[in-house]
């Protein structure tokens, strides 16, 4: 049953990573308005 820590250890990884990036996208989106 290796295989099926492995595949959620991926896909814990894939999906911070997503949050990550969808984050960073609206931190950026929220301090360009906050300028202007």
């Amino acid at each position: 049953m290796w295989y099926f820590t492995w595949v959620l250890g991926i896909g814990f990884a894939v999906l911070l990573a997503i949050l990550n990036a969808t984050w960073g996208e609206n931190e950026e989106a929220r301090n360009h308005g906050r300028r202007n």
